[in-house]
């Protein structure tokens, strides 16, 4: 198989509904809805069981395309597991990692984004307010971001982790500091962008035009971080809440 096609296939997997608006179908079906099938009332509680699952399909997908497209990480597959593991877990000496500007600096906030979005999705507390300079949003965006932290310790030294997969840590200079502060700070300002740019961009192109393909690609390029939690949560890629694609 391909590395695309493990790609591919993995991400299907874990998305359900992305699968489903693209495979065809047998017999008719319904139409993938971008409304997830929740309700936001005071006595919805907060899943920590949904936030668990979706991190780890949200882990899987990202393993997924470090093994397609990282030979380093293929030639660490073999060998012993649990004691490779425990040689590659160690505190970083340095900032950088040896990993691209972009993946650090870029990657790594928007995989943190994404890890606060399933967060957000799965507490009702955190769905309702609208980004703001008031106090209400900004405390529903202090949960997700210290669920965005723990996500990128366990992305890095966890059993499913780097460390574990692909042994990263193992050899000199492969980690830093950097993924530690970078993925939840970073992740945190990339959250509160995509919010605005969905609040101030988004919205406004959506009430500018009915093709329901333009408005889908809007939220797709606009919302990467946002784009990986709905595949991680068996959404369509540009599902918003309360809003499908005919929303005006």
């Amino acid at each position: 198989m391909s590395r695309a096609a493990l790609v591919l296939t993995l991400v299907l997997s874990a998305s359900p509904a992305f699968a489903q608006s693209f495979l065809p179908q047998a017999t008719a079906a319904a139409p993938v809805s971008s409304k997830p099938p929740q309700t936001t009332d005071d006595t919805e509680r907060m899943s920590i069981r949904g936030f668990i699952w979706g991190s780890v399909k949200l882990l899987a997908v990202e393993h997924a395309v470090r093994i397609a497209f990282q030979p380093k990480t293929r030639a660490e597959l073999g060998g012993p597991f649990w004691s490779d593991y425990i040689r590659s877990v160690k505190a970083p000496k340095a900032w950088e990692d040896g990993d691209p500007w972009i993946v650090n600096y870029v990657g790594h906030p928007i995989h943190g984004a994404a890890a606060g979005f399933i967060w957000i999705e799965q507490d009702p507390t955190s769905r309702k307010p609208q980004i703001g300079l008031g106090l209400d949003y900004w405390k529903t965006r202090a949960r997700p971001v210290i669920a965005s932290a723990l996500y990128s310790i366990q992305f890095e030294i966890g059993p499913l982790s780097e460390a574990s997969i692909g042994n990263v840590g193992m050899h000199p200079n492969t980690i830093g500091w950097v993924d530690y502060v970078v993925t939840p700070v970073g992740g945190m300002a990339m959250l509160v962008a995509e919010d605005a740019l969905d609040l101030f961009f988004v919205r406004w192109v959506e009430q500018h035009t009915t093709n329901r393909v333009w408005r889908a690609c809007v939220r797709m390029i606009f919302g990467p971080a946002r784009l990986m939690a709905n595949l991680a949560l068996g959404r369509a890629p540009w599902s918003r809440d309360a809003r499908p694609l005919d929303w005006r």
